[in-house]
């Protein structure tokens, strides 16, 4: 008799076949989910209403980040380029758009790496095709950098076309709504900021490893 309950207790649902399905695993973005106890997150003033749209919001920005890394991810395998080339890419048409020369200086501060990496990164792009080196206008010294019109033409056609499309989920918003995520974001941005935070001396580190 209590076999027979055990056996009907089963956890797994069955599907047509007969065989047990997988059960669903937990929401990884669920306030109950990830704080039980709330050891991390004050629940005080808090309705089930409220904590429901939280967790809808906070699932939110994950797909949010994750459909960027695919998009990352793709424009990176399409163009054959790193993630920092990329960047420097970026900044390169955006200088072109603005009519600001970028100076190896100027790239090297944008992308807030070394004189030393920045070169590199110029030599290696310059030898793929993607960038071309002239001498700056108005100080013959100093060198300016600029975007090969096919790469140009290229990033712009796939990555930068993909990237527009946020702009018609914003165009969507209403003025007070579009205030209302600038704010929400930017707040987000200070409250998660790695600056203060005491991750431990690099000995503490050395310790776990």
């Amino acid at each position: 008799m209590i076999l027979g309950k055990l056996r009907g207790m089963s956890s797994s649902p069955r599907g047509e076949d007969g065989r047990d399905q997988p059960a669903s695993p937990p929401p990884l973005f669920s306030i109950d989910s990830s704080d039980p106890r709330g050891e991390l997150i004050d629940r005080h003033g808090l309705s089930e209403r409220d904590i429901a749209q939280i967790d809808a919001l906070m699932a939110a920005l994950a797909g949010l980040r994750t459909a960027e890394q695919e998009l990352t991810d793709a424009s990176l395998r399409y163009m054959q380029l790193g993630q920092t080339d990329m960047r420097a890419l970026h900044f390169l048409i955006v200088c072109e758009n603005t009519g600001t020369p970028a100076t190896p200086g100027a790239i090297a501060q944008a992308l807030g790496i070394s004189s030393a990496s920045t070169t590199k990164l110029l030599d290696r792009l310059e030898g793929a095709g993607h960038l071309r080196r002239a001498r700056h206008p108005r100080d013959r010294r100093a060198l300016v950098i600029s975007i090969e019109p096919s790469t140009r033409s290229e990033a712009m056609r796939t990555v930068g076309a993909t990237q527009a499309r946020r702009v018609e989920a914003a165009r969507r918003l209403r003025p007070a709504e579009r205030e209302i995520v600038t704010g929400f974001l930017e707040d987000m941005s200070a409250r998660i900021s790695a600056d203060g935070v005491d991750w431990g001396s690099d000995e503490d580190a050395g310790d776990r490893g």
